[in-house]
């Protein structure tokens, strides 16, 4: 594409955003142009959507026009050139005056009314999108630097194995590492950058404080010592999820000078009393405590090597992740070193290399379950990314932009890794001639003719990932939107032949679960449901708050905030049952829950109590959509006419003759 195509596009976007004038904010990733609006009600998102060159629109806190990889970043430049400022800065004309206070709240009225309600995030899943915030700008980096560091990794395991030598090989090794060391080393840095921008803190303080952590200018002469054990402090301990937690106390301690301190000075006492107080808690408390936990670590250890065998290769695989997180694996080192000293190899290097086989396992079972899901392809992309990276035995960029994030599949990934440790100590004898990076960077290293058995451990770990991953780490929000877009391409493959159908005829109704007004799904005033984008189905204004089953089944899901729940029916329906509109900003207020998640039901038993009155007086619809989420699993869904029904009372109409392949 042309600079003036890249233009083009990017001015079509302005078009139907609005105009420049209602952007105050643009950032863009790996596939997304991301927009901060003004009024988010003046987007057109069926325009946007309709621009050659645009794959898709994601509405959330920022508007998210989906462009590419590699293209996106040429059209949020041209984007932001045209406006004369740089990404991330706030565009001109942004007055703070009183009208503009009021535009504000009524944008985020605007944003409350247009984002999807069926998936809020919790506190924990607050904290895990912050993370990913932090280290989504550096995946371009982080994939390349660590294909960077992988081959230069494969090289210089050969250069130590005697498969290769020369001066030319080397110097290429040390080149390679110049290049990767560039990132990897100021890694720190990095983090804290991007994370005082998620936090509010200056980006430059920030960066500051990733840098403490590097002990720059600290030698074997000029110590600091670790106040609680009294041993010298080491460079990078407490490791990058210590300089978060370091910058996010910077936000706030920054944040509250700046209403204590005059401006008058502000520009000078603020940063420096910010930098000094955080600067002193990072390398007196911090990573001093952080020594702590790796000296327990390194007795745990110890212990479990003296266990040895399938039950101490489990351990130790599970934990090295935690360890790569915390920044606390680099205290292994000279275990490794000593174990090579004493044995002429270590073998606790190859255990602790299924984790990353149990994180490859975890990113595919990933890739493999979301493919095809047109909401997640940001994250399909960063995996895509990510995975040749892992295989060559880096990690971070799987670790900080995949799993961590999500939060399960990191639990899974670990696991994986515990199970190719399980494997490898099993099998036993399998050590590593020198010390260096995992994956299959390492194969050359392993010692005694064992990379067969070293390799049946990566397998392992890959497999293990892999299975505990696909069918326990998959978040639920991203499990419902995967099948949603895995029948629907299914059903589209049926539908143009290429699948022959199969059909078993028969019928089922779903009942009503309330007292109310049966309405048809196209009167609720929500376009996520009136539109069928969740699935077909009824809705009904209830009368009273009593909520009961409408099938007979399980309870699959009951969503943190109580307003909505899943059951998964006798014949295979998934029914959602959402309890008014935007309730979820109540916060579970207002809704008393009677069942519990798994539990088996029968028609007509109790689910939730509502609390119409408070609900209607907080200001929220209080209609309840009854969608069957697998819609197309079935030939024909109807709702009956709008009438007053009675729960119990039969709704919808469901035609059981499944497309199938045969």
């Amino acid at each position: 594409m042309e600079k003036e195509n890249y233009d083009q596009l990017g001015q079509e976007i302005f078009h139907h955003v609005g105009g420049k004038d209602n952007v105050t904010k643009l950032i863009h990733c790996m596939t997304r142009v991301r927009l901060t609006l003004k009024d988010e009600s003046k987007a057109n998102i069926d325009e946007l959507k309709a621009i050659p060159g645009v794959l898709g629109v994601v509405e959330d806190e920022t508007l998210q026009i989906v462009v590419g990889p590699g293209k996106v970043n040429k059209v949020a430049q041209s984007m932001v050139d045209s406006v004369g400022v740089k990404l991330g800065e706030e565009f001109p004309n942004q007055d703070l005056s009183h009208s503009d206070k009021n535009l504000d709240e009524q944008t985020n009225e605007n944003k409350a009314l247009a984002k999807q309600k069926y998936n809020k995030p919790n506190k924990f899943k607050s904290v895990l999108k912050s993370l990913a915030n932090i280290f989504v700008p550096m995946i371009p980096a982080l994939v390349g630097a660590g294909i960077v560091a992988g081959v230069a990794s494969i090289l210089q395991n050969l250069l130590t194995a005697g498969t290769l030598g020369g001066d030319v090989i080397t110097q290429l090794v040390t080149v390679l590492n110049v290049i990767k060391n560039g990132l990897f080393t100021y890694l720190a840095i990095y983090t804290g950058i991007n994370a005082a921008s998620e936090f509010g803190a200056t980006p430059a303080l920030g960066g500051t404080v990733g840098a403490v952590t590097l002990l720059s200018g600290v030698t074997t002469d000029t110590t600091i010592q670790n106040l609680f054990n009294g041993q010298d402090l080491a460079a990078g301990q407490g490791g990058i999820i210590g300089v978060i937690f370091a910058v996010w106390i910077l936000s706030l301690v920054e944040k509250r000078l700046h209403k204590w301190i005059p401006d008058s000075i502000d520009i000078i006492v603020t940063p420096t009393l910010s930098l000094l107080a955080i600067g002193l808690a990072t390398i007196y408390l911090i990573m001093p405590i952080a020594g702590v936990v790796s000296d327990a670590l390194l007795q745990f250890i110890n212990f479990v090597l003296n266990v040895g065998g399938a039950v101490a290769g489990f351990i130790l695989g599970a934990l090295f992740l935690p360890m790569v997180m915390l920044g606390l694996h680099q205290i292994l080192i000279p275990i490794h070193l000593e174990m090579i000293n004493q044995l002429g190899n270590t073998p606790l290097l190859p255990i602790l290399a299924m984790s990353g086989a149990g994180q490859v396992g975890a990113a595919f079972a990933l890739w493999l379950f979301l493919r095809h899901d047109k909401q997640q392809t940001e994250l399909v992309q960063n995996i895509k990314g990510a995975l040749p990276v892992g295989l060559l035995g880096v990690g971070e960029p799987l670790i900080y932009a995949v799993t961590l994030p999500l939060g399960r599949p990191f639990i899974t990934a670990c696991l994986g890794g515990g199970i190719g440790g399980a494997v490898i100590g099993m099998l036993g004898h399998v050590g590593a001639i020198a010390v260096g990076p995992s994956g299959w960077a390492l194969i050359p290293l392993i010692a005694h003719n064992k990379a067969l058995y070293y390799i049946i451990g990566l397998v392992a770990g890959y497999i293990g990932g892999f299975i505990l991953t696909y069918f326990f780490g998959i978040p639920k929000e991203l499990r419902v939107e995967a099948k949603t877009s895995a029948n629907t391409i299914q059903q589209a493959t049926i539908n143009n032949g290429t699948v022959p159908a199969t059909t078993h005829a028969d019928s089922f109704t779903i009942k009503a679960p309330a007292k109310g007004q049966l309405i048809t799904l196209d009167n609720v005033p929500d376009e996520m449901f009136s539109t069928g984008m969740m699935g077909q189905g009824a809705a009904i204004e209830p009368s009273d708050g009593k909520i009961f089953s409408p099938v007979t089944g399980t309870v699959q899901t009951i969503f943190p905030t109580k307003h909505a729940l899943g059951l998964v029916g006798e014949h295979g329906e998934e029914v959602l049952i959402h309890m008014g509109l935007d309730t979820v900003n109540l916060k579970g207020t207002g809704f008393d829950v009677l069942a519990t998640e798994g539990q088996s039901v029968s028609v007509g038993d109790p689910l939730v109590n509502m609390d119409l009155p408070f609900i209607q007086s907080a200001g929220y619809q209080t209609v309840i959509p009854i969608i069957i989420t697998n819609s197309s699993d079935f030939k024909s869904i109807n709702s009956l006419a709008e009438q007053s029904v009675t729960a119990g009372d039969v709704i919808i109409n469901v035609n059981e003759t499944k497309n199938s392949a045969s």
